[in-house]
């Protein structure tokens, strides 16, 4: 799951460390791709906030773990595989990657254009905790440079660029900026558009009933 909809199952907490260790491993992951951290392996910390990010982290993991091995990805993300191939044909891109990752954005989009969490909300739990304990936490964990993730984390929050996940013609944009990360041009512009056409197809299927993966994973949680 991406940014958004990990923060759904802990949009009530009052607590922005833990919900800042809810999605530490994506923005790590977004920052530096070497990252190759485990925290989760370790004992609890003695500070509290540390530890309640420590917490957060442990969560993310879970919820992973129902959400990729669910019969609810693993069709969905085989579907949109399928319908995105054609647009993307003779890019180096692997559908079964776009698949993936496109479920997620879209899910993200669905849960923002329906209300089901607020942007900003997200945001404000981020701002709110200090880079000193975040920096305790990754030193913790034995990563002791932790210069390149600061240098990101403070661009997304300035930036907010996940306010651009309401506007459902712009999922293939952001599909296209992760798919960067690996491959310096992936797609041309005539598949982007033709993938923003397929994307929008499918977004519109999965609107009905996309609360029940999220109801699903909730009812595991503790």
């Amino acid at each position: 799951m991406n940014f958004l909809s990990h923060f759904y199952f802990d949009r009530h907490s009052s607590d922005p460390y833990h919900v800042t260790g809810t999605v530490l491993p994506d923005l790590l992951k977004n920052a530096d791709k070497t990252i190759n951290i485990h925290p989760e392996k370790l004992p609890d910390h003695p500070d509290k906030a540390v530890n309640c990010i420590l917490q957060g982290w442990k969560r993310h993991l879970e919820v992973d773990v129902y959400f990729h091995s669910s019969d609810f990805f693993k069709h969905h993300s085989h579907q949109l595989k399928l319908v995105l191939a054609p647009a993307i044909e003779g890019s180096i891109v692997k559908p079964f990657f776009l698949g993936h990752i496109a479920l997620e954005l879209i899910l993200d989009n669905l849960l923002l254009t329906t209300g089901k969490i607020s942007v900003d909300d997200f945001y404000a739990h981020l701002e709110i905790s200090h880079n000193d304990v975040i920096n305790e936490f990754l030193n913790y964990s034995d990563l002791a440079d932790t210069a390149k993730f600061f240098t990101f984390f403070t661009n997304f929050k300035k930036h907010r660029y996940l306010h651009t996940y309401a506007d459902a013609a712009q999922i293939s944009y952001a599909l296209k900026r992760i798919c960067m990360r690996v491959w310096p041009n992936p797609f041309t512009e005539e598949q982007e558009q033709s993938m923003t056409q397929v994307l929008l197809d499918y977004r519109a299927k999965l609107l009905p009933n996309f609360m029940s993966i999220f109801y699903d994973i909730e009812s595991r949680l503790d």
